[in-house]
C-alpha cells in the first residue's frame, strides 16, 4: 500500500500519471484524470453536457456523463486494451467538469456550449465530450467548423437526424440536416454507420444500414468509413443507440437489429487513419440502463476515442 494514492483526480501531481485508486472508491472523473479547468500544457480534455431536453422519446441523458465516468473506473490504472499501452503516459488529459447549463432556459443552451467548446478548443487541446442527448453535437460542430473549416462527420447512430426543422429549433433529431445547411459538414465526405430507421431526407451523407454492418465484417466496415472520409478533418460523433438494445438498453430511442459492442469497438480501433479533430459519446440514460452495460459500453468508445488520439500525437511527436 506504500505507492498507493486515493482520489487522484484531485491528488494528482502531474497529468501523465496512472492512478491507482481501488475500482469501488475515490473520486470518479473519467478514468481519474485529475478534474481542473486549467488547460496549460493539456492534450486532451474530457467534459461533460449534462442536457436532454432535446430528447423525442425517454429523457434522462442529463446523467449521461455521471454514468460514463462511474464506469469508467475499472480502466484507470492498467496498460489500456487493445492499445497495449498506459495512455496517459505521454498524454496529458484532464476531466474538465460539466459545462454548466440554466436548465430553466433552454434558449441559451447552444450558445453556452459552443462558447465554452471555443475557450477548450483555443487552447489546442483535442476535446472529447460526454453527453447529454445528440443535440449537443451542433454547438461542437460549430466550434470545431470555426477552428478547422467544414468538417467531416462519421457519425455511429440509429437514426440519421435530418429531419427537417426551423430555426432557432432545439431538437435531436435534427443536428445533422442543420448542421449541413449551416455548412458545418461536407455531406459528400460524411458518413452514417448503423443507421436503423428512414428520415425524409439524407442529405447527401452515405449510409450504412443496420443490415449491411450486419454483414460486413469490422474490417470492412473500417474501410469504406476511411475511404469515403479521406484525410479530410472529421468529427466523430457516437449515439450509443447505434448498438443494439442488447448491449445498449440505457438510451432514450433504442432500436432493434444494431451492432454488437465487441464489432463497433472493433471498427473504431481500425479508424486510426483518419484525422479525427473532435469527438462525443452521446444518448447515455441511465435510468434504463441494467447492470450499467450501457454506461460501461460507452466508457470503452470514449476510452478508445483517447488511444486513436494517443497514437496521432506518439507518430507526431
Amino acid at each position: 500500500m506504500a505507492n498507493k494514492t486515493i482520489d487522484h483526480a484531485i491528488t494528482a501531481k502531474t497529468l501523465k500519471s496512472a492512478a491507482s485508486d481501488p475500482t469501488h472508491a475515490g473520486i470518479l472523473s473519467f478514468m481519474r484524470r485529475r478534474y481542473t479547468k486549467i488547460l496549460k500544457d493539456v492534450d486532451a480534455v474530457v467534459w461533460g453536457i449534462p442536457f436532454d431536453a432535446a430528447t423525442s422519446n425517454r429523457p434522462g441523458t442529463r446523467f449521461g456523463p455521471q454514468a460514463i465516468r462511474r464506469a469508467s473506473a475499472i480502466m484507470d490504472n492498467d496498460p489500456q486494451y487493445p492499445f497495449e499501452r498506459d495512455l496517459f503516459e505521454d498524454m496529458a488529459v484532464i476531466d474538465y467538469g460539466d459545462c454548466l447549463l440554466d436548465y430553466g432556459n433552454h434558449q441559451k443552451t447552444p450558445a453556452t456550449i459552443e462558447r465554452e467548446a471555443k475557450k477548450i478548443l483555443k487552447s489546442g487541446a483535442y476535446m472529447l465530450t460526454l453527453g447529454g442527448d445528440h443535440f449537443i453535437t451542433l454547438p461542437l460542430l460549430r466550434a470545431h467548423a470555426e477552428k478547422y473549416g467544414p468538417l467531416s462527420l462519421v457519425q455511429f447512430d440509429a437514426h440519421q437526424d435530418t429531419w427537417a426543422d426551423e430555426k432557432g429549433r432545439i431538437d435531436h433529431g435534427s443536428f445533422v440536416g442543420t448542421a449541413v445547411r449551416e455548412g458545418l459538414i461536407d455531406a459528400e465526405t460524411s458518413i452514417q454507420i448503423g443507421i436503423r430507421t428512414h428520415a425524409p431526407e439524407d442529405c447527401g451523407i452515405r449510409i450504412l444500414y443496420g443490415y449491411d454492418v450486419e454483414e460486413m465484417s469490422a474490417a470492412d466496415i473500417a474501410d469504406a468509413i476511411v475511404h469515403h472520409v479521406g484525410d479530410r478533418a472529421t468529427y466523430l460523433t457516437f449515439d450509443i443507440d447505434c448498438l443494439d438494445p442488447a448491449f445498449a438498453p440505457g438510451t432514450g430511442t433504442p432500436v432493434s437489429g444494431g451492432p454488437s459492442s465487441a464489432r463497433i469497438l472493433s471498427v473504431l480501433r481500425k479508424l486510426g487513419a483518419l484525422n479525427i479533430v473532435g469527438s462525443d459519446v452521446v444518448e447515455v440514460a441511465p435510468a434504463y440502463d441494467h447492470a450499467d452495460i450501457t454506461a460501461i459500453a460507452a466508457s470503452n468508445i470514449a476510452m478508445y476515442m483517447l488511444g486513436l488520439h494517443a497514437e496521432t500525437l506518439a507518430e507526431r511527436r
